[in-house]
């Protein structure tokens, strides 16, 4: 009798966790094919393979970034420079990616030098984007349950030394864990704060308010990345790296 029960609660499980199993190996097996027709130099087919697997819901950093590369190679800027965003987001760490926002930003039209910035608010920033969100919750996890383990030392040990240590050692990777949550925390927050947009149309003029018949203030072109500061029927209030802002249509780009 338990013999079969316990056949029939792993069957349960299989059920339950083969289904996900496989939609994972199949999107691994679509995130290889782009590939493949990524070195072949088949970039429209890249293009759609690495976008079936997004709207599939499987997305990733390396997912967003080789569909970056692959729009770069195609010619369409604006797309790469979106996609690279959008995997800087999820791993705002990583040197492949920052070089590749820098080179493509290389090439667009507009050169905007950002503004000065308070050198601790630099340094925090930096130092928060260094590792993405995933990963630090994964740090957080392993610090936590290694203080787990040392407080469970404590308790359990007869010795005056080890319990010594292990009290301390427990606070300290507890304190540990619990920075890497607030890091994380402040990452996630930090992106969804800072709204920001691709602008995709060739010219952009943008007005001092948002109305058609509003002055232009300046003018922008495809590819130059924007902050976002409000929404007002169609029209988005826009701030640049330089402090510059203005009003364009919510048309003219797309939100990383």
């Amino acid at each position: 009798m338990k013999y079969n029960q316990l056949k029939i609660s792993l069957c349960f499980v299989l059920m339950l966790f083969l289904p996900a199993l496989c939609f994972a190996d199949d999107m691994q097996s679509a995130f290889e094919k782009g590939n493949s027709f990524y070195n072949k130099n088949h970039y429209k087919e890249a293009i759609s393979t690495y976008t079936q697997i997004i709207n599939a819901g499987s997305y990733s950093a390396p997912v967003y970034f080789n569909l970056g590369n692959a729009y770069y190679k195609d010619g369409d800027l604006p797309s790469a420079l979106l996609y690279y965003e959008k995997a800087h987001r999820l791993s705002p760490g990583d040197d492949d990616i920052n070089f590749n926002i820098r080179f493509a930003n290389a090439k667009t039209t507009d050169k905007i030098d950002e503004a000065p910035e308070f050198f601790l608010s630099k340094w925090w920033k930096g130092f928060m984007l260094a590792i993405s969100a995933n990963a630090l919750a994964i740090v957080a996890i392993v610090l936590i349950l290694l203080g787990s383990g040392t407080l469970i030392l404590y308790f359990f040990s007869n010795s005056f030394t080890v319990k010594k240590v292990s009290f301390f050692a427990s606070l300290v990777l507890f304190f540990l864990g619990i920075f890497a949550v607030f890091v994380a925390g402040s990452q996630v927050s930090y992106f969804n704060d800072n709204k920001q947009a691709i602008i995709f149309t060739s010219v952009v003029n943008v007005k001092g308010s948002p109305a058609e018949q509003a002055a232009t203030l300046f003018v922008l072109h495809d590819g130059t990345k924007v902050n976002i500061s409000d929404n007002n029927n169609g029209w988005l209030k826009i701030k640049l790296a330089n402090g510059n802002e203005g009003w364009l249509k919510l048309a003219d780009v797309k939100e990383i």
